[in-house]
């Protein structure tokens, strides 16, 4: 009889256990969803920092693999030109950038003829330069737009042809523009500081 008992005890103590990881599976899933839907539904967020400086911010998106090759199509297939595996991806990030400007050149060396105006144009996939040449002086406008990708990726151990634990965290960015070469890159990782319990003072 007590061993029945026993049996029945530990059986439900175990459903018990399932059950509550299922749930609380099911809770974290639940938060993610919001908090993704949330993400999608706000909107970037552009300012100015203290040093004059433009900045934005944006919700992060916690995606799956499966999700990241469904909903971001694009973005996988980028990352796989790369030759990176999307399981090895520990995060993506995506940022557009623009920079307009314009001034007025004068002209040296030039036989000035009156009333003549010559207005200039070129469009690129990524540079836009317009502007007017005058009599003496040269006005011109251009506007340049660039992607940077970036992906945080595991890097595995090898042995053989087997992939195993974690041997190091490399950051990969690029860009859309054929003309811009990144230079350099950095990625920090803070570690956060494992909490300490206080000794109790002796009386």
């Amino acid at each position: 009889m007590n061993r029945v008992l026993f049996i029945v005890a530990t059986a439900a103590t175990t459903i018990a256990i399932l059950l509550g990881v299922k749930l609380r599976n099911m809770s974290l899933e639940h938060e993610r969803l919001e908090s993704n839907q949330q993400a999608l539904l706000s909107d970037v967020e552009t300012y100015k920092t203290r040093a004059d400086r433009w900045a934005a911010t944006a919700e992060v998106l916690e995606l799956k693999i499966s999700e990241l090759r469904k909903a971001r199509a694009d973005d996988a297939k980028r990352i796989r030109e790369l030759g990176i595996r999307l399981r090895e991806v520990e995060s993506y990030a995506r940022s557009i950038t623009q920079k307009r400007g314009g001034a007025t050149l004068p002209l040296r060396d030039t036989v000035i003829v009156r009333d003549t105006i010559k207005i200039f144009s070129s469009e690129g996939g990524h540079t836009e330069l317009s502007g007017m040449v005058h009599n003496d002086s040269i006005t011109y406008h251009f506007a340049s737009t660039d992607t940077i990708y970036q992906v945080v990726r595991r890097v595995p151990r090898r042995f053989l042809f087997f992939r195993f634990g974690t041997k190091a965290i490399h950051q990969d960015v690029w860009t859309s523009n054929p003309s811009t070469k990144v230079v350099y890159t950095e990625f920090i990782e803070i570690e956060k500081p494992k909490p300490t319990k206080r000794r109790k003072r002796r009386e």
